[in-house]
């Protein structure tokens, strides 16, 4: 298993070797999305050709909806912020068991005992996917045997059963047609959808779960994670992202609440985001609090905070981040400032990424899943 803090920064170098500019956005988005999936470099593992079809289940939603209608909302004015959909779907199972086809429900609270070891133990594991319509309304999924896989895999370092591939690209596809309403127009953003494993069975002694489940729910953001669009980070010397032997390495819901004194002490200074260093060495640039990290200028290898200071371009890759450029990077009082007017690498890994993504762009890799 990868081990976030041990995982090199992924880095772009701009060389000949490369060859043509359509060549390198090609290589560099593979890399890209190689770590926004937090995965290995074999990128075509799982992936199935054969998800065009429309569940049966869901063809009284569809006929009752239609693209023709859309939630009551302003399209123009979506950022990243709850907004939940309609429904959510939920399926359970036991140690020992297999999770089986879950129920699509309407969103809601869920019961949990005071005990249940996401509580109490913080036993839980969370995915990301983004869902859009094509120019020509179908619905579009991008990798979802990918998040399947991370799930697994998280799932295994946290001591939890997980669900099949299959039965997770189901789930997704079952919440996203439940909530096509929420899928924003073509061009104005994307229907999220978190799906969230737990132990949910009561537990008092230090040990897993003995009853899980796996739930998914939705809500549609625009275009930009972040608001201010180019980023200003602050280099974190004090608090850590991951450390060497931890969960790290896996999307454990424990991963995140760490992170919340520097993020909300940076961005009381103005800041956008917070850039961690190793928790080792506390000299080279590891990630940022929810998102990977690229450089434009050095070959892949770790990367000192130093070195920061020198380079062409800086910007941040996520599953809902998508490619944000960086304006600045602060560190120890000593602000940095790139240069935004240039031609920039991640403007056109954007381009491309989004392009597959909504079917505008020939996906030659298998990527994009049509539901509908």
């Amino acid at each position: 298993m990868i081990q976030r803090s041990a995982c090199r920064v992924r880095h772009l170098v701009k060389s000949s070797i490369l060859g043509s500019s359509k060549f390198k956005v090609g290589v560099m988005l593979k890399i890209a999305l190689a770590s926004c999936y937090e995965l290995y470099d074999h990128l075509n593992i799982y992936v199935r050709r054969d998800l065009t079809y429309l569940p049966t289940c869901f063809l009284g939603v569809v006929s009752n909806g239609g693209d023709a209608e859309y939630a009551d909302v302003v399209w123009n004015n979506l950022g990243f912020g709850l907004m939940p959909a309609d429904y959510m779907y939920t399926t359970k199972c036991s140690v020992g068991e297999k999770f089986v086809e879950g129920k699509v429900l309407p969103y809601g609270n869920i019961e949990l005992s005071p005990s249940a070891g996401v509580l109490n133990y913080g036993q839980g594991v969370i995915e990301g996917a983004k869902v859009c319509r094509g120019e020509n309304g179908g619905i579009l999924l991008f990798r979802p045997e990918q998040n399947a896989i991370r799930m697994q895999v998280g799932a295994e370092r946290m001591c939890m059963p997980s669900p099949s591939v299959e039965l997770f690209v189901d789930a997704l596809k079952q919440t996203a047609l439940a909530n096509r309403r929420w899928i924003p127009p073509p061009g104005k953003g994307w229907l999220y959808i978190r799906p969230l494993l737990i132990g949910s069975g009561p537990i008092l002694g230090v040990a897993p779960s003995p009853e899980y489940t796996f739930l998914l729910y939705a809500s549609p953001f625009g275009n930009n994670y972040f608001k201010e669009g180019a980023l200003n980070l602050y280099i974190e010397d004090e608090y850590h992202r991951a450390s060497r032997g931890g969960s790290g390495g896996v999307k454990s819901i424990t991963n995140y609440s760490p992170v919340l004194k520097a993020l909300t002490k940076a961005k009381g200074r103005g800041f956008s985001d917070v850039l961690y260093l190793d928790s080792l060495n506390k000299r080279y640039i590891e990630e940022a609090s929810s998102s990977n990290i690229f450089v434009v200028k050095v070959e892949e290898r770790s990367i000192l905070v130093e070195e920061l200071m020198d380079v062409d371009e800086v910007f941040c890759t996520g599953t809902a981040v998508g490619v944000a450029p960086v304006q600045s990077i602060t560190y120890q009082d000593k602000r940095v400032e790139y240069d935004m007017c240039a031609k920039q690498v991640s403007v056109e890994l954007l381009a491309k990424l989004v392009g597959i993504q909504k079917g505008l762009i020939e996906d030659t890799w298998g990527w994009v899943a049509k539901i509908y």
